[in-house]
């Protein structure tokens, strides 16, 4: 994963000065891979909260902006990191070859996270959360070396999220039929995205089996994603004042949530086929988020040393600058923990949520205490790693 920390910008004359750094992104990616730990690790998540559910089909909940901000996030970074490594003197090809290195890495982890601990290959699944990062990150890393202009990103953004509709809402899904004539907008199976995934792979392979939340098909409007982010990281390196960035941005999120929200209406919001109002929806978000943190942090905190302002923000800062560690620390803890059986039916992990359970006598605040715990112990792990200045890089 690429680094977030920011270029130096120069410093103009405004109400607040330009940071050198901008803390609020290693801030917001902390938070986002907080939240996502402990999504992914609550105990049962049939009886969690709502708001740490996946929306079951349509519609969206706290959750399910998760992952798109993470997405939205590697956006910012490749352009930060692009234009440090280029400030270096770095050639292009260099960095087009360190940017495939990294890619395969992170997909090959992602099929270590996949498959950890059995790697049993007849029920191997390929997509997952770390192949899509991969093959986004590469993709939109092309088309900034390609060119680093903010409007062939938006056009191709733009023609991505179009594209992807017209694909779900108007091609006939091959033995079911024509979406909104034949066959339900955005049958579970009955979808040309669940459609194509059960051509290049059998059941067994599949998450859902009939389909995958990270399939091939849908790698199309994940990548506008990322590339909303790109935009985020070309506005940021901008000379205009943090104070107009941060209305810019705000303002941009603002515009995300309403056309989302208005493209719901004929294409609903879906997180499982990352349908394209869910792209301008969870963008908002994203935006607000960044407008959000970097008002808080590197505007309002501004004139706090810097030392202070990380005291601050310690907890998510743990997380912000080791995500990849921490994202693998905590898929790989449960393949670890979950062959101990302190009963003979019960493995670590449920027995100590059953434990929680016992005492509490509500499941919604019994996962969430056990998502906090299992939090918990993944913080130290990184904040052992911070302390000793040791950040995974791929």
């Amino acid at each position: 994963m690429t680094s977030l920390n920011a270029l130096p910008i120069p410093t103009q004359t405004s109400a607040v000065a330009q940071p050198n750094r901008w803390l609020s992104l290693d801030v917001l990616r902390g938070l986002t891979i907080a939240f996502m730990i402990m999504v992914n690790n609550n105990g049962d998540p049939n009886r969690a909260y709502w708001a740490l559910q996946h929306t079951d089909w349509n519609g969206c909940t706290p959750t399910d902006i998760v992952f798109p901000t993470f997405l939205f996030l590697v956006g910012i970074s490749t352009v930060l990191s692009v234009k440090a490594r280029l400030a270096k003197g770095a050639t292009k090809k260099s960095i087009l070859l360190h940017t495939f290195r990294r890619a395969v890495s992170l997909f090959l982890l992602g099929l270590l996270v996949n498959n950890f601990p059995l790697f049993h290959l007849d029920t191997l699944r390929v997509y997952s959360v770390l192949q899509r990062i991969s093959i986004c990150y590469f993709i939109v890393s092309l088309l900034y070396l390609a060119s680093p202009s903010w409007k062939n990103k938006a056009l191709i953004a733009l023609a991505a999220l179009v594209s992807y509709w017209v694909l779900i809402r108007f091609v006939p899904v091959p033995g079911c039929g024509v979406p909104t004539h034949q066959v339900p907008l955005l049958d579970r199976n009955g979808n040309l995205a669940a459609w194509l995934d059960r051509q290049i792979f059998s059941a067994s392979h599949l998450y859902d089996e009939t389909s995958d939340p990270e399939g091939l098909l849908s790698t199309l409007p994940a990548v506008a994603t990322t590339l909303f982010g790109m935009l985020a990281g070309i506005w940021l390196c901008t000379n205009k004042s943090i104070t107009q960035k941060v209305t810019g941005i705000a303002l941009a999120g603002l515009s995300g949530l309403l056309l989302g929200g208005i493209w719901n209406f004929e294409f609903p919001i879906n997180k499982k086929l990352w349908t394209s109002s869910y792209v301008l929806y969870a963008s908002g978000w994203s935006l607000l988020l960044l407008a959000l943190t970097i008002w808080a942090m590197d505007m309002r905190g501004a004139y706090k040393p810097d030392a202070t302002r990380r005291r601050l923000y310690l907890p998510l800062l743990v997380f912000g600058t080791n995500a990849i560690a921490a994202y693998l620390f905590s898929e790989l803890l449960p393949g670890v923990l979950s062959p101990i059986h302190p009963q003979p039916t019960v493995n670590l992990l449920w027995w100590f949520y059953f434990k929680l359970l016992g005492v509490i006598g509500y499941p919604p605040v019994a996962s969430l205490l056990f998502s906090i715990c299992f939090l918990g112990v993944c913080w130290l792990a990184m904040y052992m790693l911070y302390r000793r200045r040791i950040f995974l890089k791929i």
